[in-house]
């Protein structure tokens, strides 16, 4: 119950935040929005909003208020014209804004894991396939395949640790935004004692020397083949080398913008031979050989993978390419929203973890949380978590805890599938949503 306690805790200091009167007048698109007594005011919109939304608006209205009521039957509440109008009101930023709160409450009283004193943060990025909507199409960019009409797209990227599986930022944009440009937007969060690590689409001198002057630290893989050092390190045959990178051209005028100072930077090279025999070069700032040698790189180099993972979690679990408007705003709002009920998820989950390892010392394999089936039983109680007080939100969250412990899977180490890259997407509709 102690665990559930400090989850309790949190929903409290969320509730708080969107109930405060100034957090409503940063995110209400116009200063008469939410002005009026209505069954659907600014907080109940937030509330809505955080459940998951993938269903028609009537379905998942009339779901909504079925929770909060206790109805058997559902009732006619509001209007999905109703919610339209005001969702039209909402600014998406309070999504954002929440989500900051969340992560900096996570880390100042739970106890995140952490490798080698570092908190460490994965960035990736990938693409959102958006509604066919001219207006949509405009804003964010559209492929134009060689078969059918042009196929609104956007870039998405995230600042992830893939330790706790908490996502610290997220960036949905158009798809002319490199995602370096977007990763240096995310390194404005950056700590002292955060270590980035990169995959090997971002290593470039300017995007390091910005991380180095916000006194973080990075680890990134890096092709063979990218810079002459590179090349002569990976043909010399050693496992590690410390080397001066020089700026580039190329970096020059990004360094220059920024005001960083264009010197060389001291980093180390180390070779990684994988199971699978193949070798690959990872660059880092971390220098000392004796506090960090290099047989401890090949750990590191997989805490990057859940990024990844993560990316298949928000595209087939959380269907966020299942966007519920056919506007710019919706597409804002739906992303940043499942985003930060995601992370919740994670958070509450999170204080189960001892409890799991506790349980599988007997066992062949250790076991985790089945994360699917926890963003499963969230939904439509994360309604009930924001609309009921005191002890009956512990009780919510203890009853979280317990399906949350039984519902685990085995950690088998070495497994290897690999991709399958002709295999096709499922596709969204706005006119045949999912009526559960």
């Amino acid at each position: 119950m102690l665990l559930s306690n400090s989850c309790a805790n949190l929903i409290n200091y969320l509730k708080n935040i969107i109930f405060f009167q100034e957090f409503l007048s940063r995110h209400r698109n116009s200063p008469k929005a939410f002005t009026r007594n209505r069954k659907l005011p600014f907080h109940a919109l937030i509330f809505f909003l955080l459940n998951f939304v993938k269903g028609s608006y009537q379905d998942e209205l009339d779901r909504y208020f079925k929770t909060i009521h206790r109805f058997e039957v559902a009732k006619r509440i509001v209007s999905k014209v109703a919610l339209s109008k005001a969702w039209m009101k909402l600014g998406y930023a309070a999504f954002i804004e929440l989500n900051r709160h969340l992560a900096d409450y996570f880390y100042r009283k739970f106890k995140p894991l952490t490798w080698y004193g570092f908190n460490l943060v994965a960035v990736d990025g990938t693409t959102f396939r958006l509604p066919r909507i001219k207006a949509v199409a405009e804003h964010f960019g559209a492929w134009n395949p060689r078969n059918g009409g042009p196929c609104p797209m956007a870039r998405g990227s995230q600042l992830f640790d893939p330790l706790n599986r908490i996502c610290l930022d997220a960036i949905i944009s158009p798809k002319e935004i490199g995602e370096r440009e977007l990763a240096a937007d995310h390194f404005l969060n950056l700590l002292p004692k955060d270590l980035v690590l990169l995959d090997r689409g971002y290593p470039a001198y300017w995007l390091f020397n910005l991380i180095l002057s916000l006194d973080a630290n990075f680890c990134a893989r890096v092709s063979c083949k990218k810079w002459k050092i590179i090349r002569k390190f990976y043909n010399s045959g050693k496992t590690d080398t410390i080397i001066s990178l020089l700026a580039p051209g190329t970096s020059i005028r990004q360094c220059r913008e920024m005001g960083l100072d264009i010197l060389p930077l001291k980093l180390r090279l180390i070779r990684v031979e994988l199971d699978t025999e193949e070798t690959k070069v990872l660059v880092t700032s971390l220098l000392d050989p004796k506090a960090y040698p290099t047989d401890i790189f090949m750990e590191l180099y997989h805490k990057q993978w859940p990024v990844e993972e993560d990316y298949k979690t928000m595209k087939c679990w959380l269907e966020v390419e299942n966007f519920s408007g056919k506007s710019v705003l919706s597409v804002y709002q739906d992303f940043h929203a499942k985003v930060f009920s995601k992370n919740l998820t994670s958070v509450l989950a999170f204080p189960t973890r001892e409890i799991i390892k506790q349980n599988c010392k007997t066992c062949k394999h250790c076991r985790q949380i089945n994360f699917a089936q926890a963003l499963s039983k969230v939904k439509n109680v994360i309604v009930l978590l924001f609309n009921r007080i005191g002890e009956s939100v512990t009780n919510l969250i203890f009853a979280f805890h317990e399906i949350f412990i039984r519902t685990t899977e085995p950690i088998r180490p070495g497994r290897q599938f690999p991709r399958n890259h002709k295999s096709r997407r499922r596709l969204f509709y706005l006119n045949y949503k999912p009526v559960s």
